[in-house]
């Protein structure tokens, strides 16, 4: 049995771990039983990202009217060199990784899928291999759910949805969170029909407002069906049916594609664990300490398959904090997130950092509320816009920022002003003492800061 000085399962947050730990001269084992580069590179964030942008500029085209401007709206879209171009991109720098891994003389990589046969010990493609530390990376994967008459029928889940190269005419969506909301952004913008199926409402770990606000507007684009119960789906001559009931009554609805975006399932159900004393969580999802550290010491966990945070940017935070304190000298304590950022990329665009006026209301937290409108702002009133806001969220005794929510034009990145200042603990004085270029977007984060203000004077709730 050969033996390593690292183990990782996983090669997309478990890279801030591999590479580092090899240029120490450490040996390191990578096992990978897909592509390099994990969920976010192959099939998730860039790609889809790359598929919503064009997806945003279509949109501007259609809406140019409203600035005087006119085109003919009938444009077209070269769906299948669109996607064939975002495929070669991402494959080509998956390439690079398993590249520069080959090259390392202190890498090894091994194609294929991890099994614990005991503690430590770990099987793949027949050999057994061991190492003082193993860090378990494995992310997650659509879930299917138990509709009946699903299995067997070609329907797409994310996966599929970002490698297909045929724009389909029309397409239900079953799902109303942020996969579905982005990828059916993304087909309608570029000329399907679009039909959600959401059970409850859309984006609903958002803040309610925000949620409230996203619903309204996305409705323009795509035909919502809410409280919608799929009972049974159907497959004949190319085109898909999707029973449901919805109030008690029995609807139906028909289209060339179903994508299926109801959740993500850990692949921790992968690895055998029964055969380790690694305890899992509801969910398979690995349970760790407050060191990312598992139950069987020197085996530590990260990234989505731990089912804390999901996004590229939470498990690279894990993946530095864990090499740090295990390699890098720095000492030993446990993990400190910071503000933990969100987006939406749809249109509306969505971002949100800390807590939802809902957490804080559960809390029992005192707080003030300041809302501003994109409208009421002098680059609102360029954008012509008809929607949209930021909201603060302020402790009333402290003027601690607890959390900021964007709705709106470049959202994501108009949260960054509010990520920094709670990463530097300021308050909202701090907020109201700095510059902001006129007349650019993020005075409509100041105006809020100037309404949550009033509030605390006034001793109101919000402004």
């Amino acid at each position: 049995m050969k033996k390593f000085d690292i183990i990782t399962i996983g090669s997309g947050g478990g890279a801030k771990i591999s590479s580092p730990a090899a240029s120490l001269g450490l040996k390191v084992a990578v096992i990978e039983q897909d592509r390099l580069g994990g969920t976010c590179l192959n099939r998730g964030c860039i790609p889809s990202k790359m598929l919503i942008h064009p997806a945003d500029v279509a949109i501007e085209i259609k809406e140019a009217h409203r600035f005087d401007i006119h085109n003919n709206p009938q444009f077209s879209v070269d769906f299948a060199k669109l996607v064939e171009r975002i495929s070669k991109t991402v494959d080509a720098d998956s390439d690079k990784i398993e590249v520069s891994y080959n090259k390392h003389p202190n890498i090894t990589l091994l194609r294929g899928t991890a099994k614990f046969i005991d503690n430590k010990i770990i099987q793949v493609n027949g050999e057994q291999i061991t190492a003082d530390r193993i860090f378990i990376a494995v992310g997650t994967r659509p879930t299917i759910p138990a509709i009946p008459g699903l299995a067997g029928t070609p329907f797409m889940t994310s996966t599929e949805a970002l490698r297909n190269t045929y724009l389909p005419s029309s397409m239900i969506i079953i799902g109303g969170g942020y996969i579905g909301c982005e990828l059916g952004h993304a087909y309608g913008a570029l000329g399907t029909k679009t039909t959600f199926l959401v059970r409850s409402r859309l984006l609903r770990s958002q803040d309610a407002e925000i949620a409230a606000e996203f619903q309204n507007v996305f409705g323009r684009y795509h035909d919502l069906r809410l409280g919608a119960l799929p009972t049974k789906v159907e497959f004949n001559n190319n085109m898909f049916t999707v029973h449901y009931t919805c109030e008690g009554q029995s609807h139906s609805v028909n289209a060339q594609a179903l994508l299926i975006a109801t959740g993500i399932t850990s692949n921790a159900d992968t690895l055998d664990l029964i055969n380790t004393d690694i305890e899992l969580k509801p969910g398979n999802y690995v349970k760790v300490d407050e060191y990312l550290e598992t139950s069987l010491p020197g085996v530590y966990a990260l990234g989505d398959c731990i089912g804390k945070y999901f996004f590229r940017h939470s498990v690279n935070i894990e993946g530095e904090y864990l090499f740090d304190y295990l390699f890098g000298g720095k000492p030993r304590g446990p993990i400190n997130y910071p503000p933990m950022p969100h987006a939406v990329f749809t249109h509306p665009q969505v971002a949100g950092v800390g807590a939802t006026e809902e957490e804080l209301k559960a809390k029992g937290i005192d707080y003030a509320v300041g809302l501003n409108p994109y409208k009421s702002s002098a680059m609102g009133m360029a954008l012509l816009s008809d929607h949209g806001f930021c909201k603060i969220l302020v402790e009333r005794k402290s003027r601690e920022i607890l959390g900021g929510h964007i709705i709106g034009p470049e959202a994501s990145d108009m949260i960054h002003m509010i990520i920094a200042y709670m990463n530097m603990n300021a308050t909202l004085d701090d907020m109201l003492r700095t510059i902001y270029i006129h007349p650019a977007l993020p005075e409509i984060v100041r105006n809020a800061a100037r309404k949550a203000k009033t509030a605390l004077d006034k001793n109101l709730v919000r402004v």
